[in-house]
């Protein structure tokens, strides 16, 4: 019997990485790939567990698969990830439903794991590794443009919201010498981008080698590569990275760097291991040190024990820094997380109201930014169309601003300079410059 998979991912750029990952493994194993899933004899979700909305969407997909169950008694589906590791005993309780639940340290089993419950076995693999990171697995690549590449896996932290170190494991990182294979090989490949992933990339660790050491000898593989990263943790900044980054054209200047809330007391409870003066004083030495830096940033409204005190900290923190763009979003209690003993006493409509005025602030200021480059001409690499009209080319800068103009014969991965003749809060919008 052929073996046709379909695989749905949800989440962050790691659970991307982790599914191209896990598709060479399959793919190593004789399996096919289908995008319909209706096509397919085994259907896999590779699930997010950060907040509760994208576990409800798995469930409901779960629900929807189970009609073509009907009409497919020995179609096998299976729970990745986040979520097997989050909810393994709740899963198990709809093995009526799920035939496999695998956790994201437990990949390389897989094909075995399927061929068992094909047999009817119910799987259950959730053990997290201090050790694996699948440094010698060649991803199943998506894209011919822009490239992942996870460098460590975990997280150490502990942030009382997060349930990261439960769901995948404490931190290890990649070879540094397995890294620059790889990107190696995607510069040969003819690959202009490669992002550097890690829960907390900024805290990798080869030896006595530093992500500030991996980030030089990365650049250098290729100087027309640009190089990204993501995420970081700002009590991981050091002026020894900071410094790196400024003295590097081809390492985009762009931090993302979560900041979470502007009050001290919030912060505490959180776990975050810094202070808002401490953040600021960091923002500050970044923008001095490279000047013309992009910040974008990651908010939680409405943690447990939030006042309007607090609230209005986090909204002083924006306006004082003035962030490029910020990812926001409503507290979200998870199990076994030390938050969710906390009392949530936020009513859900002053989250949402807490929420809906962050946002309105973070959008005027992003507007106003983006306003300020008009005018000028920005160097742009060219991803595909535009995703309102396919007359208009779309890229981003190294700054990772989206850039929308009208096509004029360039291809995916050129490099363009397009003269800003517009902006919104989202969106840079202009010609491009012969």
């Amino acid at each position: 019997m052929r073996n046709i998979v379909y695989i749905e991912t949800y989440g962050c750029q790691m659970n991307l990485a982790d599914t191209e990952i896990l598709s060479r493994i399959l793919l190593n194993s004789g399996y096919e790939f289908t995008d319909k899933p209706m096509s397919a004899n085994v259907i896999l979700i590779n699930t997010c567990s950060v907040r509760q909305h994208a576990e409800q969407r798995v469930f409901g997909r779960l629900n929807e698969f189970q009609t073509l169950r009907k009409e497919n008694p020995s179609l096998v589906i299976g729970i990745l990830g986040c979520m097997a590791e989050r909810l393994r005993d709740k899963l198990i309780e709809l093995m009526e439903t799920v035939d496999l639940v695998v956790g994201p340290d437990e990949y390389r089993a897989l094909p075995s794991y399927i061929d068992s419950a094909r047999k009817g076995e119910k799987v259950v693999a959730t053990r997290l590794s201090r050790e694996e990171t699948y440094d010698d697995v060649k991803p199943l690549r998506c894209g011919k443009l822009s490239a992942w590449i996870p460098v460590m896996r975990g997280c150490n932290n502990f942030c009382s919201y997060c349930v990261v170190p439960y769901t995948r494991g404490r931190e290890r990182s990649r070879p540094l010498l397995s890294i620059l294979k790889e990107v190696e090989e995607l510069s040969d490949c003819g690959y202009k981008e490669i992002n550097l992933l890690g829960q907390n990339v900024n805290s990798y660790k080869d030896g006595k080698l530093d992500f500030a050491d991996l980030l030089e000898r990365v650049a250098d593989v290729d100087s027309r590569m640009r190089i990204r990263f993501i995420t970081s943790h700002p009590q991981d900044i050091f002026d020894k990275l900071i410094y790196t980054i400024a003295s590097k054209k081809n390492i985009c200047k762009h931090f993302h760097l979560p900041v979470q809330s502007g009050s001290d007391r919030i912060l505490k409870l959180m776990n975050r291991n810094y202070t808002s003066s401490y953040y600021k004083s960091l923002v500050r030495k970044i923008r001095d040190i490279i000047p013309g830096v992009s910040l974008t940033t990651d908010i939680i409204a409405g943690f447990p024990t939030e006042t309007e005190d607090d609230h209005r900290a986090t909204i002083d923190l924006i306006e004082e820094i003035r962030f490029d763009s910020a990812f926001t979003f409503l507290y979200s209690p998870r199990e076994n997380t030390k938050a969710s003993s906390m009392d949530d006493d936020v009513l859900r409509s002053t989250k949402v109201r807490r929420l809906n005025e962050i946002i309105e602030v973070q959008r005027r200021i992003s507007l106003e930014l983006n306003k300020e480059l008009i005018g000028r001409s920005v160097e742009v690499l060219v991803e595909g169309p535009s995703k309102k009209s396919n007359s208009n080319s779309c890229g981003r800068t190294e700054t990772n601003k989206m850039v929308v103009f009208q096509k004029n014969g360039e291809a995916v991965g050129d490099y363009v300079n397009i003269l800003i003749k517009q902006a919104n809060a989202a969106t840079l919008i202009g010609e491009r410059v012969t």
